[in-house]
């Protein structure tokens, strides 16, 4: 018996429901005694038991008892063998191995036989085990040979789908079999002694799935889209439809063959296509095809095996779509002669608006022309009556209310082969035009104006004034503003006049390139009413309304002259000539500003600004400058430039304590911020000795104990009472051994110690340093004393102390009446500090009241 637990079988257990029968760790079965065994068949229950999952798995196991063959030639007594059961007929048993033997006695081994292959049919019914075919030695004869097999099926996965009995070579496959998952096996088979010898060599087995019609021929698509063109000649291939059958393709089982089932619509005939049985190409049977009158078919297409036997083949449907293509096979053909539009009709050579127009039917339009989907080319005959010219522009009712056409419309790609029909029509047109309320225009759109900027509020400006060209119409039109984005104008809503609302500014942020721009309606009162839109354009000129500014507003420059000057220009909103060249100069008053500084004119737009003294105080100066521009009339501005005076290096740069005061402060000052930074210091400094001071005296404290917390047994001497046990004199030699008593005269006297120091690892004791810290004397003491409390070599020991017999019939007065004179309870739970020396009196005395 097998059992396989997934982790190597180990310490697997076997039991048996049976004395007479055992199971070694290997599986192997064996009679545990001599046994009469009977003739009917025995069962027998092999349970196993894994030790690593606790778990219990059986199995049945039945023995088949055969009769021993008896050498007389007589019929065996016993049971009657059921067919099958034993060993089958001779042409169930192969031989692979075949021994021969020669004359001189020697037996010689011959070429192995080529084992034909085994067939199985798929999708057998069973009953599994189904055996196959039975493989035996010829020298089983001689000795009990055991077979097996090996490979994909056996072994191999997919696993156990062969298995052989290894003491009849009876061969089975054990489920049902299909070919389109695998379609053949290739095994071995192998026959060795009871030992495991390999007794003959190992022989290919072949075994062959025989197909079962057991699947459906399957379309690659549901849905096949194909075209053809219309008026195809019959035998015109269209498309092709594929299905694959997973059967076998050498076998009736899995070839497909193809018809067709329906054709829809079946018009002009039911059958308009055919289809290759074989290869399933859909071609055109009949003549016919018009794709204005049956633009799409819908085919279904079946496929069965078998070759086609719709009593035994299994079929499967797809559908084919086929649509009919266009070409060009119908000629235009004019439906109206007359047609009637407005004046809000576009007229130019598109083929799709003039069709759209003269046919009235604006959707259908190109089956109105032409049946055809394809481009068509308008024409005109020349005659008395030829106003194409009006069919170049937009139609005026004001102009022409109607006009007398000849047209003549053609394909321009020529029709298809085989159409004999002219290619071409003519007709005569009659085009009224109604008239319609149109939109009024401004005659001059964009309008530009120019004019100065700065004119005075309600200045005339301008007239905006739009025209309406429905002349036979009595309307009025009426003006108002769409877009005006500084709100600067005004419009009169009858005449169309144009006034100022503000003061236009050319510097305003409205202004772009000098131009300001406005949109004005125009709208009439037609039914329904129409508006037209205007732009009017005005270029404002610019007059010197800016006085300039000067430009930088900050500056710094070195105490002394000639190392560094500041250059001045200034900016003017104005636009040429009402800006440069600017004049600059300092103004007379305050008096101050020309004595210390001085301009000097570079060119038109820049100066410079230095001192004019040898030295000037570090500090901020505002120095007014008057700038003026060359407009007409001039304008000037006074402007003040702050300039920082400071100390400067060899470079003309400020130093750090010029910039100081070029920011506004005095020597005085400067000086009073540095003592100032002084005394800051000091006193960090002061705090950080005093911090360090007061750590080394909190280290040193650690060293005195407060007399409160001081837990030990001092002695504390008190003035002497007198009169006491001090003054009484006791014979202290009674309480020493008696002389008399024999059994103790060698005794030493005293006190005699039977203990012994623990043996065991001496504790680490720390080392004093050698220039000590009054914090680390205090961290070495507490270091010290933790490792004397934990040290169980340093004595007294917890040992046994023998004092001298004192005897019996002591002269001595009794000292039992010596007890406590306490007259309250003794609070011990001191004890608990003192260590663990003292952990045995905290836990007898230190307990509480209910200890």
């Amino acid at each position: 018996v097998k059992f396989n637990n997934c982790a190597g079988n180990k310490g697997v257990r076997y039991e048996t429901n049976s004395l007479d029968f055992k199971v070694r760790a290997d599986g192997t079965m064996y009679a545990a005694r001599q046994l009469q065994m009977p003739s009917k068949p025995l069962v027998l229950r092999v349970t196993a038991w894994d030790p690593q999952s606790l778990g219990r798995r059986e199995a049945i196991v039945r023995f088949l008892v055969a009769e021993k063959s008896q050498h007389s030639g007589h019929k065996p007594k016993g049971r009657r063998v059921v067919p099958g059961e034993l060993v089958q007929q001779q042409s169930d048993t192969l031989l692979p191995w075949r021994q021969h033997q020669s004359a001189n006695g020697l037996r010689r081994q011959k070429r192995d036989w080529v084992i034909p292959p085994i067939n199985v049919p798929e999708n057998s019914r069973g009953p599994f085990p189904q055996q196959l075919v039975r493989i035996r030695s010829d020298k089983d004869k001689e000795i009990h040979i055991r077979y097996s097999i090996t490979g994909v099926g056996a072994d191999q996965p997919p696993m156990e789908v062969f298995s052989i009995d290894p003491v009849s070579g009876r061969m089975y496959v054990t489920r049902p079999m299909d070919r389109e998952e695998r379609a053949s096996y290739h095994l071995r088979a192998h026959a060795v002694d009871m030992n495991g010898n390999k007794v003959e060599n190992p022989i290919d087995l072949y075994i062959y799935v025989i197909d079962m019609n057991d699947n459906r021929p399957e379309f690659i698509n549901q849905v096949y889209n194909g075209s053809v063109d219309e008026g195809s000649k019959p035998g015109t291939y269209v498309m092709t439809v594929t299905a694959n059958d997973a059967d076998d393709s050498t076998t009736a089982n899995g070839m497909v063959r193809y018809r067709i089932v329906t054709q829809t619509p079946q018009s002009p005939s039911q059958n308009m296509f055919t289809i290759n049985s074989e290869t399933g190409d859909i071609v055109t049977v009949a003549a016919g095809l018009d794709r204005e009158k049956v633009q799409q078919y819908i085919v279904i297409i079946q496929a069965t095996d078998m070759e086609g036997n719709l009593n035994y083949g299994l079929s499967n449907t797809a559908t084919a779509i086929i649509t009919v293509t266009d070409v060009n096979d119908n000629p235009p053909e004019f439906t109206t002669s007359t047609v009637s539009i407005n004046t809000s009709a576009q007229w130019c050579t598109d083929t799709q608006h003039i069709c759209n127009s003269w046919l009235g039917h604006p959707a259908p339009c190109a089956r109105a022309c032409s049946l055809t989907h394809s481009r068509l080319g308008f024409s005109r005959p020349r005659g008395p009556s030829d106003k194409m010219q009006h069919f170049a522009v937009a139609v005026d009712y004001e102009m022409n209310r109607a006009f007398m056409l000849t047209v003549m419309v053609s394909n321009q790609a020529p029709l298809a082969s085989g159409i004999q029909m002219s290619f071409q029509s003519t007709a005569g047109v009659t085009i009224s035009v109604t008239d319609v309320n149109e939109a009024p225009y401004f005659p001059t759109n964009h309008k530009l104006i120019r004019l100065e900027e700065g004119v005075p509020t309600g200045t005339v400006l301008t007239t905006f004034s739009a025209v309406d060209p429905d002349r036979f119409m009595q309307q009025a039109v009426r003006y108002s503003k769409l877009s005006d984005p500084a709100n600067w104008l005004n419009i009169n809503a009858t005449n169309g006049q144009i006034t100022t609302a503000a003061v236009l500014d050319r510097e305003s942020d409205y202004i772009k390139n000098n131009v300001y721009e406005a949109t004005f309606l125009a709208a009439d009162n037609g039914i329904p009413p129409a508006s037209g839109t205007g732009t009017l354009q005005i270029y404002l000129i610019d007059i010197n309304d800016n006085a300039p500014e000067l430009l930088p507003k900050e500056a710094q420059i070195c105490e002394k002259p000639n190392l560094n000057v500041i250059n001045i220009t200034a900016a003017d909103a104005d636009i040429d000539p009402n800006v440069g060249p600017f004049v600059f100069e300092l103004p007379s008053v305050p008096s101050a500003v020309r004595k210390n500084w001085t301009i000097t004119r570079l060119n038109g737009d820049y100066a410079q600004l230095s001192l004019r003294i040898m030295y000037l105080e570090a500090g901020v100066y505002d120095v007014p400058i008057i700038v003026t521009d060359s407009g007409n009339p001039p304008l000037y501005n006074t402007s003040v430039i702050k300039v920082k005076v400071c100390p400067c290096d060899e470079n003309g740069d400020c130093t750090t304590i010029g910039a100081v005061a070029a920011a506004g402060l005095g020597t005085g000052a400067i000086i009073a911020i540095l003592i100032c930074i002084i005394i800051l210091l000091t006193m960090v400094l002061l705090f950080v000795v005093w911090m360090k001071r007061r750590e080394k005296e909190r280290h040193t404290k650690q060293l005195l104990i407060d007399p409160e917390d001081d837990v030990r047994d001092n002695i504390l001497k008190y003035d002497e009472e007198g009169g006491g046990e001090e003054d009484q004199d006791y014979d202290l030699s009674q309480l020493q051994q008696p002389e008399t008593m024999d059994h103790v005269l060698n005794k030493t006297p005293g006190v005699r110690r039977v203990d012994e120091r623990p043996i065991g690892a001496e504790p680490q004791y720390p080392i004093r340093p050698v220039i000590p810290h009054p914090g680390d004397i205090g961290d070495f003491i507490n270091e010290g004393l933790r490792a004397a409390d934990n040290d169980p070599t340093a004595p007294p020991y917890d040992s046994l102390l023998v004092f001298d017999y004192e005897g019996s019939g002591s002269t001595a007065g009794s000292v039992s009446s010596l007890n406590s004179s306490s007259s309250g309870d003794q609070d011990y739970d001191y004890l608990n500090d003192w260590g663990p020396r003292f952990k045995k009196l905290a836990d007898m005395y230190g307990g509480g009241e209910e200890d």
